[in-house]
């Protein structure tokens, strides 16, 4: 991933430019990362066909859950890089009760708490290796965020364009300025790259 400065750009939208470069940068190193929002990091949606149903049922099945205890689950087991929105998650819990897959269990409060029925057992142990497989694919997720943990990259990076976008907008900049600037950024990058 390379970033240039160019000497030749003209002074209109100069200070532009280096107001949004730390959000250009985060933008970029996300898509470098394969972790942009609400991606799985494998360039389709997180869960095709049945499979948000088996999870759901796998994780209602080791004990019962309310709606948002599953959303905040799957979150968790992935290391906050992807968490289903309850307009998907829902639906789906509605689904898996009609197809007796679940069933409601009394709790306090006005949230709904579900808990495997019998069939939904039966169910999940024919369907045992794909929902482990299911749950694998979450914390390998969870795994590769967390050795891939950019929030020190993205503070950094915001303080410099902070930094930078400061400087020029006070407006007392001169070219000489702009370019002991860009310098030092690029002398930075080229040690980034050198980097082992």
């Amino acid at each position: 991933m390379h970033f240039h400065f160019s000497r030749g750009c003209g002074s209109r939208g100069r200070g532009d430019r280096w107001e949004h470069f730390a959000t250009r940068f985060a933008a970029r190193f996300d898509e470098a990362q394969g972790l942009g929002r609400g991606s799985s990091g494998r360039g389709r949606r997180m869960f095709d066909g049945g499979e948000l149903r088996l999870v759901l049922l796998k994780l209602i099945a080791d004990e019962p859950r309310h709606g948002y205890d599953l959303i905040r689950e799957i979150e968790e087991l992935t290391g906050g890089a992807y968490a289903p929105s309850p307009g998907v998650v829902y639906p789906t819990l509605a689904l898996l009760d009609e197809m007796g897959l679940i069933e409601e269990q009394r709790s306090e409060g006005a949230k709904k708490r579900f808990a495997s029925t019998e069939e939904g057992r039966k169910h999940l142990d024919e369907k045992r290796a794909e929902a482990d497989a299911l749950i694998a694919r979450l914390t390998e997720l969870g795994a590769h965020r967390q050795r891939s943990d950019r929030g020190p990259v993205r503070r950094a990076m915001g303080n410099l364009g902070q930094a930078v976008g400061n400087r020029v907008s006070r407006g007392d900049w001169s070219d000489d300025t702009l370019h002991d600037i860009a310098a030092l950024i690029d002398e930075v990058a080229q040690k980034i790259e050198r980097l082992r």
